[in-house]
């Protein structure tokens, strides 16, 4: 397909050619696209483009014209060195390949002979493992994920190609559809067709409806691909007890996506740390944001970063953080944000690897231009380094405390009433005065166990079971007085407080 991006990227890729460039890299599933884009480029250069794959061997893409035998790699090598004219040549999967030395060693003598004509080798796959002996003769060629135009175009021809066939109608207003495609951002061309597509057919029509059927499929598709996960959000902003100031500033904050304040020339909000003592609703309120703001929620999971390959652990990372811009406007949640930065400090037993990406996430975090919105969550803000919480990397710094009493009131009632309690028939000072010292998630442990209790006696749960509950259960407040004192001390007069 002939995109917005795809039509700067053949623009791009026809002055490497003309430039010399003999080996380019383009690391993306998206076959298609690739072809696309060098089909351009070889129209505007007037070369032929040439496609290899292992089941199909070398062939020109116009004419289809195979070359018998082709399919051996070390073949195509002779092949290739044999080549006096000029061209394009697009090798699909080649790189597993030059694990073999003797065909490094060949591909190395064709590149090098490429150098002294007008031809270049293209590489793609995902991913694309380049031995090191040939990193410096590689120039690598980003195929970002599709811009909103291209999206909006794909769009656009997916209901035309779907209602040539088929009866289907259109309910979505202008600004739904343009919401539409904003929920297909960080999905590939093909993916996009395929969600627009099932939306439509599922149904006979675009509606509302399909708005949160496409992020649930989109969390599908990517879920496992990068290091980044979509978390359909379904809490209330309403049943997050307490925050007073912390949601005051997110009602102000939010106005910073306007139009108006790009024509005031503001930028974006660039994110919260949320750090407190655990249990009290730091998560809760990365959650509640993307509610509120009615913007994508994605968790940034460290554990699928590291990689045992050199290089592959980096290259995780930069593909996660691409992930989240391609979906801005978002939300990016990195829990126990110091488990997975507050490593830069540690011994060098892992190479610096960590010491890399720790300063790589501060340059993102300082520099991006994208509307991402970080928000961060932490237990000990003493493990991660001071750098990492001077002005300019966040907004705004919160700290979270245990709930006061009014505040405990408020959870009180937010877990009965989930559970299908009448918050009026217990008492409720009573049991907020009891749980002093308690966080939020204790408090919903204590109306859990409470529950259990009250349906092993088959007796409705009344203000004594569950005030016997609270009574039973011992806080951390108390089984881990001093981390939670140090807590507190270190956040005094530091941070700004979210109740």
């Amino acid at each position: 397909m002939n995109t917005d991006t795809n039509a700067k990227l053949a623009a791009e890729m026809a002055l490497l050619i003309q430039s010399f460039h003999a080996l380019v890299t383009i690391e993306t599933p998206e076959e298609d696209r690739v072809r696309a884009l060098l089909r351009a480029a070889g129209v505007e250069l007037y070369l032929p483009l040439h496609e290899w794959s292992l089941t199909r061997g070398l062939r020109n893409s116009a004419r289809h014209e195979g070359t018998a035998g082709s399919e051996d790699p070390s073949k195509l090598m002779d092949l290739l060195l044999a080549e006096n004219g000029s061209g394009i040549y697009l090798l699909l999967d080649f790189t597993r390949h030059l694990d073999d030395a003797k065909i490094c060693r060949k591909f190395r003598e064709v590149i090098q002979a490429f150098h002294t004509r007008q031809s270049t080798v293209v590489l793609c796959g995902d991913p694309l493992v380049i031995p090191a002996e040939l990193q410096h003769l590689v120039t690598p060629l980003d195929l970002p994920l599709p811009s909103q135009a291209d999206l909006t175009a794909v769009v656009k021809q997916t209901v035309a190609s779907v209602a040539s066939t088929t009866k289907i109608s259109v309910e979505l207003d202008r600004a739904g559809q343009e919401q539409f495609v904003r929920h297909l951002s960080g999905l590939t061309l093909v993916q996009a067709r395929q969600a627009t597509a099932y939306a439509v057919l599922e149904n006979r029509r675009l509606d509302p409806e399909d708005l949160r059927e496409v992020l649930r499929r989109k969390a599908r598709l990517l879920a496992g691909q990068t290091a980044i996960d979509f978390i359909p959000v379904e809490a209330n902003h309403s049943e997050l007890g307490g925050f007073a100031s912390l949601k005051s500033w997110l009602q102000r904050a939010q106005h910073g996506f306007s139009a108006q304040a790009r024509d005031l020339g503001l930028s974006a909000p660039r994110g919260v740390m949320i750090a407190g003592v655990q249990g009290c609703g730091k998560s809760l309120a990365a959650r509640a944001i993307a509610r509120e703001w009615q913007l994508p929620l994605l968790k940034f999971d460290a554990s699928r970063l590291y990689d045992k390959f050199i290089g592959e652990s980096e290259r995780n990372f930069r593909r996660a953080l691409a992930s989240a811009e391609a979906m801005a406007p978002a939300i990016l949640w990195i829990d126990e944000i110091e488990k997975v930065m507050g490593s830069s400090r540690s011994s060098e037993s892992d190479g610096g690897l960590a010491r890399r990406i720790f300063g790589g996430f501060l340059t993102w975090l300082q520099e991006r231009r994208s509307e991402v919105f970080v928000v961060a969550t932490a237990n000990d803000l003493g493990q991660l380094p001071p750098e990492f919480l001077r002005k300019g990397r966040f907004d705004e710094i919160f700290f979270v405390d245990l709930p006061d009493l009014i505040e405990r009131e408020q959870i009180l009632c937010i877990h009965l009433s989930r559970r299908k309690q009448d918050p009026r028939q217990f008492a409720l000072a009573d049991l907020a005065a009891a749980t002093a010292g308690y966080s939020g998630a204790e408090i919903e442990q204590a109306i859990i166990s409470g529950l259990y209790r009250s349906l092993q006696a088959q007796s409705p749960l009344d203000t004594t079971m569950l005030a016997a509950e609270i009574r039973q259960l011992i806080p951390l407040s108390v089984s881990r007085r001093e981390d939670v004192d140090a807590i507190r001390a270190l956040a005094a007069d530091r941070f700004v407080r979210v109740h």
